[in-house]
């Protein structure tokens, strides 16, 4: 298999087989590999009835004892090579599919990270997870055709060229019989794919419907909404199950005629056989030699269905693989025309009027949270705007730049399984004395020292292993790891009782000195830190000012941030647990 860090390749997405082709020439010296083995495998399977013939009329009929030594030691040998040469076969294939398989991960995951913030908008989660989980090994099934595929095709021709040497009318019955056989199980394949393709879109939609319900279920408890969706999904999941049946009858036909078929025209052609010995045409040891080869066609036949089987299965899946790797994000149609500033400069947003001074700490303050945060996401550039860095527009700059100096720190932001120490630093390499200082200014040392190894802890998906403060504070360290020029902090003290936000309140302006900071928050701790603070209504900045000069003059912002004080409650243990 190629190297998992390795660099997977440019995909051609022009369609599903193109998709399919790529992934063949991606690896072509072990595809040539497969099918040399797969042929030389399947060809000696041809080789015993050939051998046994010879045996029967030159050793048992004759009474050469000698001759039927040497032909029963011929048919042991090559047993022998093809027990080897099988095992070797299915090594390389397993080694050919699994390549295949994770190529498609390494593209599917790699275009999730292309898509960043566009990817919710534009793919559902339902959607991602079964092209991760179902698709990705259904296309790489596909090449297995690439080594028995190629092999039941020369073995087909060269049991054809046999039996022509027996009897030319036994060969063209075999020549004409097996394209026959194909041909009777296309439209069934043709449905197949037309079923399945249905059936994998309701799948998808399916998943999603159950990624809402679990992600939502705490919502959904308190307005007593559970049991609508719960109704819709089995719904959807007796519809599934609906498309399920259709497409499992289908299957059943085809694995039956897969195994039915051939059977049927080896007793045909055995029946044609054992007529033309009968009338002297043949030999005894050709008419056994006959039955072998047809009853060795039998496994070609079955891999030209199970083959066709398997391509109409991935042409789906590698249908919603490459619809997926087709999506743009949304700065793909951007157009740069400018270099970000050289020096840091100020931020502005038009359509708020909040102007973020270099080197400041400003803190965005609105009775509706979603306010501000659309603010933050114009000025971190993750939707178009009219905002702009110093003199040039933010989204006139190329996407790479701003993400390089312009980080936005969402509360909401994934953690991935990994040590503690690789979630803080991410993909920088930081040494520990940074990272600790980073832990120290989001006061979340205690996280440290309560995990049984430290830095070097298993943190789970989603930091499930952490409460809902921990978590938050781990976000903000990873992000005043990171050091950006630009943090934009969307609530970061939210979940953490009033001590340790007095904590990170402090530090955080300490540790971010000379540094452009945004902060989302009401709190009256974060704010009185503030060097700047917008007070936001219906999405506008009605007023500005520090935070005292704001209690003073703007009774709106004054029951704001008493609103806020009063909704503190008294103990801390009263708060989420940190």
């Amino acid at each position: 298999m190629t190297d998992t860090y390795a660099d997977p390749g440019e995909p051609d997405v022009r369609g599903p087989g193109w998709y399919l082709w790529w992934l063949v020439t991606s690896q072509w010296r072990r595809i040539l590999l497969g099918a040399t083995l797969g042929t030389v495998w399947m060809v000696c399977l041809t080789l015993p009835p050939y051998l046994l013939s010879r045996a029967i009329d030159d050793g048992l009929r004759s009474g050469h004892s000698a001759a039927l030594v040497g032909w029963v030691a011929g048919l042991l040998g090559v047993g022998v090579l093809n027990a080897f040469v099988g095992m070797f076969r299915h090594r390389t294939m397993t080694r050919i599919r699994m390549d295949a398989a994770f190529r498609t991960v390494r593209v599917v995951v790699g275009q999730a990270t292309r898509l960043g913030a566009a990817l919710p908008r534009q793919v559902t989660a339902g959607e991602v997870a079964t092209i991760g989980i179902g698709d990705v090994w259904v296309v790489s099934g596909v090449l297995t055709i690439c080594g028995p595929g190629v092999g039941a095709v020369i073995a087909y021709v060269v049991v054809a060229v046999l039996l022509f040497s027996v009897s030319p009318l036994l060969a063209a019955v075999v020549l004409l019989g097996v394209p026959l056989l194909s041909v009777l199980v296309g439209p069934l394949l043709g449905r197949l794919q037309r079923v399945g393709m249905v059936y994998r879109e309701r799948e998808g939609t399916l998943a999603d419907r159950i990624v809402d319900i679990v992600g939502g279920l705490r919502v959904l408890n308190g307005f007593g909404g559970k049991e609508i969706y719960a109704e819709r999904y089995r719904q959807g999941s007796r519809a599934l199950q609906a498309d399920g049946y259709r497409l499992g009858a289908v299957t059943s036909w085809i694995e039956a005629l897969k195994v039915g078929l051939p059977m049927v025209f080896l007793a045909a052609v055995t029946w044609l056989a054992a007529r033309t010995a009968a009338q002297g045409g043949i030999s005894v040891g050709e008419l056994v030699a006959v039955y072998g080869y047809v009853a060795v066609l039998v496994v070609p036949v079955a891999f030209f269905i199970e083959g066709g089987l398997d391509l109409s299965r991935g042409l789906v899946s590698a249908r919603r693989v490459i619809r997926f790797l087709r999506l743009e994000p949304d700065d793909a149609v951007r157009r740069v025309t400018a270099q970000a500033p050289v020096l840091p400069s100020p931020l502005r947003d038009p359509a708020s009027g909040v102007e973020v001074a270099p080197g400041k700490l400003t803190v965005l303050a609105a009775a509706r949270p979603a306010e501000s945060t659309t603010v933050v996401e114009r000025l971190g550039g993750f939707v178009d705007s009219d905002v702009t860095w110093g003199d040039v527009r933010l989204d006139a700059i190329d996407p790479a730049r701003v993400r390089d100096r312009i980080l936005v720190a969402d509360n909401e932001a994934a953690l991935f399984s990994g040590t503690l120490r690789e979630v803080l630093g991410g993909r920088w390499d930081r040494d520990e004395e940074a990272i600790l200082r980073a832990v120290h200014a989001a006061a979340a040392r205690d996280v440290v020292l309560g995990m049984p190894d430290g830095l070097d802890s298993t943190v789970d998906a989603q930091g499930r292993n952490l409460s809902g403060g921990q978590r938050q504070r781990v976000r903000l360290a990873r992000a005043l790891l990171a050091d950006p020029e630009v943090l934009l902090a969307v609530e970061p003290t939210s979940a953490v009782d009033a001590h340790t936000e007095a904590a990170v309140a402090s530090r955080l302006r300490a540790t971010r000195t000379g540094r452009t900071t945004v902060v989302v928050s009401t709190s009256p701790l974060l704010l009185d830190q503030a060097d700047l603070v917008y007070y936001l209504h219906d999405g506008r900045a009605v007023a500005a000012g520090t935070h005292r000069e704001l209690l003073l003059a703007h009774p709106g912002y004054r029951r704001l941030v008493a609103r806020t004080t009063a909704d503190e409650p008294g103990p801390p243990a009263q708060r989420e647990p940190r």
